[in-house]
């Protein structure tokens, strides 16, 4: 994993807008209604090609595929584990949603309409029946998408493929545990982790549950939550086991909630399970304004050696474009804790976490972010290796 040896790099966190055409055909294909399988392959390979040249035109070092031939980030695995049926009308909700539901129903109300401008809703998958991987297809279809857009392409230094952890998008009917069906999913998903360092790009777990399982709903008990957040970080170490830490990233964060936020967990009680999870450079909501604040605690939590943060300079549920001194001062807020080294500039999430064709931040002003956070630090690299 490229390191911000001689200047700070920047990245961001992977899924992007899909273009209006592609998103029509995969809403036919998630409604499984008729498509052209051959158009659909052409055109996310067009998309990937397109995104990614718009990311090194930004200036963004470390780029991705936007995830553009994924539903979503996380039920996308529909297609790539056996064992899983989707429920029809019941959709994937995170339990801590309802607290903020219940001191905003009126926001929430109004909120939760933009979910029908989705190609399909995120339905809760249930296992039923032994869990196997059965993407390795669909995956080396991803590698090769990214590895064709960017060849011949200056600038990107490095380049990731997401994956999304062993937890979040199912429920268990099948295996005798929970411990066992987490097992027998993180060694599924391992297939994919594996696909994806050994093609040579970086792999990027995307890990929003570990927050949603710490995060109180009002009913569990504290210690139940985080006897749960040690068997899913068990669960994810060993369906890493074997891989360099340094090939890969985690990300995690306080999910698609683009709400109030009242009820959010500190950052300070999810670092220290976080940092157990046995990645190289850890991803995390910074931009957000609950969150803001929180670049303090890494005065008090050691960084091991060898890590990386990418703290969110960027903020995904917001249209406004955070000005480049802005993102400049919270870059060296980082780098003075941890060292300039050791940190790469991110943005807090996705930018379209889910294939919609109305995502919360317009996909042209998606651009002009990144474009500030380049600038950011460019400016950030000045002061920090002034006089070096």
């Amino acid at each position: 994993m490229q390191r911000s040896t001689e200047r700070i790099l920047t990245t961001h966190v992977g899924s992007l807008a899909r273009p209006h055409d592609l998103l029509e055909v995969m809403r036919e294909k998630e409604h499984g209604r008729p498509y052209d399988p051959a158009r659909f392959t052409e055109m996310v390979t067009a998309a990937v090609r397109d995104v990614v040249r718009r990311q090194a035109e930004a200036g963004l070092d470390v780029v991705t595929d936007g995830e553009q031939g994924k539903v979503s980030f996380l039920t996308y695995v529909k297609e790539r584990l056996a064992g899983f049926d989707q429920v029809e009308g019941e959709t994937l909700l995170p339990p801590s949603w309802q607290r903020e539901i219940d001191d905003f129903p009126e926001y929430y109300h109004s909120y939760m309409s933009k979910y029908s401008a989705a190609v399909a809703p995120m339905r809760v998958m249930v296992c039923s029946g032994p869990v196997a991987y059965i993407g390795r297809d669909a995956v080396q279809a991803d590698i090769a998408n990214l590895r064709a857009a960017l060849a011949g392409l200056d600038g990107p230094v490095e380049a990731f493929l997401p994956s999304t952890s062993p937890s979040g998008f199912g429920r268990n009917d099948y295996y005798s545990s929970e411990q066992d069906y987490l097992a027998a999913v993180a060694e599924a998903m391992r297939e994919e982790y594996l696909a994806i360092v050994e093609s040579g790009f970086l792999l990027q777990v995307d890990d929003p549950w570990l927050i949603e399982i710490l995060t109180g709903d009002g009913r569990s008990d504290p210690a139940e939550r985080r006897r749960r957040a040690e068997e899913h970080v068990a669960a994810l170490n060993h369906a890493l086991r074997g891989i360099p830490e340094d090939r890969i990233r985690l990300h995690t964060c306080y999910g698609l909630n683009h709400g109030p936020r009242l009820n959010d967990i500190p950052l300070a009680d999810v670092v220290p399970v976080m940092l157990r999870i046995n990645a190289g450079a850890y991803s995390f909501e910074v931009a957000n304004p609950r969150h803001q604040h929180e670049w303090r605690i890494w005065a008090d939590v050691p960084l091991a050696e060898g890590k990386i943060l990418l703290p969110g300079l960027l903020g995904h549920a917001t249209n406004y474009v955070e000005h480049p001194e802005l993102i400049a001062d919270g870059i060296c807020q980082y780098a003075g804790l941890v060292g300039r080294e050791n940190v790469i500039a991110s943005a807090d999430c996705g930018f379209s976490s889910r294939a919609t064709f109305a995502p919360e931040v317009h996909p042209t002003v998606v651009w002009a972010k990144f474009a500030a956070l380049a600038e950011g630090a460019a400016r950030a690299t000045k002061r920090l290796w002034a006089g070096a």
